[in-house]
């Protein structure tokens, strides 16, 4: 008896041996793609015509295009605490760019729970290569304290201004760029940070990893290689030189937007250093034989900046949409957003209505881990083809403490926004997106009674943060 007892937990050990090599090879990895400040019109899949992206073409050719995905907010630090936290910005941790000195922001809790956390929970490795801004270098914020293995790439959002910075962090160490000292550019972050990150590839590719790649790209400051102006040089009318920090002056390269006398031909250089960063993964996924059970999410972090020269307007970054970043029409913070996994994804688009918080669930959803308590809803469904268990969002909600506070619910066909907040009698204005995506017609006196609820939502939504009090909340 004893002796069969015995065999029969041989095989059972056995079983479960050759049983887990093929349950994480069902697992598919993940590679999450964030544009800095890249705008709903400045893909060519999106509608951009002065200039290509077709890479990142060919990424909506074979996977899911969604029209109304919108980011978690109208700039950098909140946005990408709403992604990872999947929290919408009337509760998640950090609600705007806070700077901390000597270098970096106001750092994510301990206490939160990540995207990064369940995907580590599942035996993947995470990697972050490119912009953090989510905590200082050691503070709780630190990626590598959030649940990262590997990090290389910028840990402050304020010094990834500077594409020819003197230094960069690796994991824990700060990594000193002597070709980049004074007025040296001879290394070009975004590709230094691209081959730390397909050598994560490499050498997780036996095994399923989650790969976030929030690139500093097209943000300004305004600079890209020689070889990337020569090509696209003469192309565009050039209208004025953007005047700005030069290396005789104390803050170079710490912060200030440098100088740019091309500064349209140096943004479509920068959309194309980056399409070829897309296409570098694209092509190293099929080298490795793990190209089809892949997902790669592209998507943005806001709406297009007016910074360092850039022209928006000029290239129609943000298409029919009104406003830019920092704004909470449209234009600031509905983004591009394209999956693709041709395992399981077909090809098309959607009009699903969506947002960053949504991802934690939806990735829960399709790696089967238990989905926790958070403001999203899982777009799977749709993603898989099954639309009629697509749950939709009652409403989604904004809100931004910069340039007197902000807030913003959409509702189904309606959009409310409330400006100066911070004012006793803040401004309202409502908006019909299904008959005016474009916000061109405010709606706020003929529609009160859809005004008040919009603003009763917001109410709802909100909950304080001493972090990032709006001013009533004070003391």
């Amino acid at each position: 008896m004893i002796a069969k007892r015995g065999l029969l937990i041989l095989l059972c050990l056995f079983f479960f041996q050759c049983k887990s090599p093929s349950e994480k090879e069902s697992l598919p990895n993940v590679i999450f793609i964030l544009a800095d400040d890249l705008g709903y019109g400045d893909l060519s899949c999106y509608g951009q015509t002065k200039f290509t992206t077709p890479n990142i073409d060919q990424l909506a050719k074979g996977g899911l295009v969604f029209t109304q995905h919108y980011s978690g907010s109208t700039v950098c630090a909140p946005s990408r605490s709403a992604l990872l936290t999947g929290l919408h910005t009337g509760h998640t941790f950090v609600r705007g760019n806070k700077e901390v000195d000597p270098e970096g922001q106001y750092p994510l809790p301990d206490s939160a729970f990540t995207i990064v956390r369940f995907f580590k929970s599942k035996g993947y490795a995470t990697g972050i290569f490119g912009k953090w801004g989510l905590g200082f270098p050691g503070s709780s914020g630190d990626p590598l304290k959030q649940g990262f293995d590997s990090f290389m790439g910028y840990n402050c959002q304020r010094l990834a201004h500077n594409y020819y910075p003197p230094h960069l962090w690796h994991n824990k160490e700060r990594i000193t760029i002597t070709e980049n000292e004074g007025a040296n550019n001879g290394v070009y972050a975004p590709d230094l940070i691209q081959q730390h990150a397909l050598e994560f590839i490499d050498a997780n590719q036996s095994r399923p990893f989650f790969l976030f790649l929030p690139t500093v790209l097209p943000h300004a400051e305004l600079a890209a290689p020689e070889n990337y102006m020569t090509k696209l040089r003469g192309q565009f009318e050039e209208g004025v030189p953007y005047k700005g920090s030069e290396p005789s002056d104390k803050n170079y390269k710490a912060g200030p937007y440098s100088s740019q006398p091309e500064p349209r031909t140096a943004f479509a250089a920068m959309i194309n250093v980056l399409d070829d960063h897309v296409g570098q993964i694209v092509e190293k996924l099929k080298a490795l034989n793990i190209y089809n059970n892949t997902i790669i999410v592209f998507t943005s972090d806001n709406g297009p900046h007016r910074e360092g020269g850039a022209d928006p307007d000029f290239f129609d970054s943000n298409g029919i949409l009104k406003g830019y970043k920092r704004d909470l029409y449209e234009g600031g913070i509905r983004v591009p957003l394209i999956v693709h996994w041709p395992a399981k994804v077909k090809p098309g688009k959607t009009d699903h209505v969506s947002a960053f918080w949504d991802f934690m669930p939806t990735f829960c959803q399709l790696v089967n881990v238990s989905i926790p308590a958070t403001d999203g809803i899982s777009f799977a469904p749709t993603l898989l083809g099954l639309q009629a268990q697509q749950q939709k969002h009652p409403y989604l909600y904004w809100e931004f403490h910069e340039l007197g506070g902000k807030q913003a619910v959409r509702k189904g066909r309606w959009k409310g926004i409330l400006l100066n907040v911070e004012e006793e009698s803040p401004t309202g204005e409502l908006y019909d997106l299904e008959n005016d995506p474009a916000e061109q017609h405010n709606l706020a006196t003929s529609y009160p009674d859809s005004l008040q609820e919009l603003r009763s939502l917001m109410n709802k939504a909100h909950k304080a943060n001493a972090a990032f009090p709006f001013p009533h909340e004070k003391n």
